[in-house]
């Protein structure tokens, strides 16, 4: 099972904290996440500052999720998704990491930890194959550096996606054509004043375009090439204006369906913020948040194994465990 034996260390037989019983902890526990209560709940005794020494001295890196996540993906078929999410951290003060940011959650700004993810989905699995910390004043990067460097990262391990799905923020001419010139094709949503052309030398905003007969076009991208756009109305009203350099792609139903896999990545977040602990440090130093927020990846790749192989849901994992203490407490 995943996490079981990293590095090849038995943490039952061990009194100090580690990677194995630190990610079970944020596997197993409801509520509470905190070096204390991994203290008052471990199975060898723990001195809580144990748990704080661990956290502030380790250096874990993205690597470590890559090497656990590798097993459940099919690296030549199915799709990344590139997307960020905001850690809420509301009382957080002096915290490192924390920044006033805009949270899709809140619609506002928001004290936070930005992490930027890319997912593997074939549209069953949802396992996250690498993150970045959104940090521009300790490294001056962008959110799209970051997604540009995991692209190339993921073009080292092999990765041979049918698509990369993206979200307006990340359809940007560069990560367009970082994704273009690795071979791979893409669909992604346009901001509604993305200037296309229909005729050499005359741009329009996309939502300017005709879409009275035609509910797919082909159109030239300034700055990037030709691709294919299409109109998409909610039932709601919401209206989207979804692209592919995928020229094939002719068909709108076609190009929703696809498109529609996207969604995956914000379940993953949702599951992640739910069932890990991952917003729930309370740590001050930087490199205790870094650490604790891989740890919760790793513990969400727990229990994503859990579910393809066993077909129980996050949630369910997470209620069985609370619901044998329960019964040994009414018994």
């Amino acid at each position: 099972m995943i996490v079981e034996s990293i590095n090849g260390n038995n943490w039952l037989e061990m009194q100090k904290c580690n990677l194995d019983l630190y990610v079970n902890f944020l596997t197993a526990s409801q509520k509470q996440f905190s070096g204390t209560e991994l203290s008052k709940v471990s199975p060898q005794p723990l001195a809580h500052d144990s748990v704080s020494h661990w956290l502030s001295t380790k250096k874990l890196t993205p690597k470590l999720l890559w090497q656990q996540s590798e097993p459940l993906v099919n690296r030549g078929s199915g799709s990344l998704i590139i997307d960020d999410s905001v850690l809420d951290k509301p009382y957080a003060e002096k915290m490192a990491l924390v920044r006033k940011q805009y949270s899709g959650k809140h619609h506002a700004l928001v004290n936070g930890i930005d992490v930027v993810n890319l997912l593997w989905t074939d549209g069953v699995k949802v396992v996250p194959v690498d993150y970045r910390i959104y940090d521009p004043s300790r490294d001056g990067k962008t959110k799209n550096d970051h997604s540009r460097e995991m692209f190339t990262s993921a073009v080292r391990r092999g990765f041979m996606p049918e698509y990369v799905l993206l979200d307006s923020w990340y359809t940007s001419v560069g990560n367009l054509k970082a994704i273009s010139s690795r071979g791979w094709k893409w669909i992604g949503e346009l901001k509604s004043n993305r200037l296309v052309s229909i005729k050499k030398g005359q741009y329009n905003a996309v939502s300017e375009l005709d879409w009275t007969e035609e509910p797919v076009r082909k159109v030239w991208m300034k700055a990037y090439g030709f691709i294919l756009v299409s109109k998409i109305v909610a039932p709601n009203g919401d209206i989207a204006y979804i692209a592919t350099n995928d020229l094939s792609l002719v068909e709108q139903e076609t190009i929703k369906t696809h498109y529609k896999k996207r969604w995956m990545i914000e379940t993953f977040h949702r599951g992640l913020k739910q069932c890990t602990g991952i917003e729930r440090c309370q740590a001050v130093k930087e490199r205790s948040q870094r650490n604790h927020i891989l740890c919760a990846f790793l513990a969400f790749l727990k229990l994503e194994w859990e579910r393809i192989h066993k077909a129980i849901s996050w949630y369910e994992q997470k209620a069985m465990i609370s619901r044998k203490a329960i019964a040994i407490y009414l018994n």
